[in-house]
């Protein structure tokens, strides 16, 4: 279960509210948000990018609502779900504003701060079709110096 904003009682959209207006403020052109398979969608468009952030979002039926000891209720895993489900977005607009402001105070890039999401041509994102590869090369072993070359 989420930590950061586990006890919030700002609703799913009035967060989703802030995000569209955070995200207006940092010039985005466009906005849209969405549910799917279990999953919360964010898009956007800023900087002649389309950016897609997901949330996989769990149902009262999750297995993470199941208490190691004793029976929860249908209601009470739904009131837990809920909570849950208010966590995870309050997170995903902490992150959304913290790397808008990364790229606002010149810390990093747009691209820099929002590669993973951003939206290639067939739909996928950079960190879908990158994801692969890095895990090949964290598990390769041939990860490069921390710290430069040593030399």
């Amino acid at each position: 279960m989420t930590i950061y904003a586990n006890k919030t009682a700002v609703s799913v959209s009035q967060t989703e509210g802030e995000i569209r207006g955070m995200l207006l403020r940092y010039g985005a052109s466009a906005f849209a948000t969405g549910w799917l398979a279990g999953k919360a969608y964010v898009l956007f468009e800023a900087q002649e990018r389309r950016i897609r952030f997901e949330l996989a979002m769990p149902t009262p039926d999750d297995p993470m609502f199941t208490p190691k000891r004793g029976k929860r209720s249908p209601a009470e895993r739904a009131k837990v779900c809920e909570q849950e489900h208010r966590a995870r977005w309050r997170a995903l607009s902490l992150v959304i504003k913290a790397k808008l402001e990364s790229v606002a105070t010149g810390i990093e890039s747009f691209e820099e701060a929002f590669l993973a999401h951003i939206v290639t041509n067939d739909g996928a994102t950079f960190g879908q079709l990158l994801a692969s590869r890095v895990a090949e090369i964290a598990t390769s072993g041939r990860l490069p110096p921390m710290l430069g070359s040593g030399k």
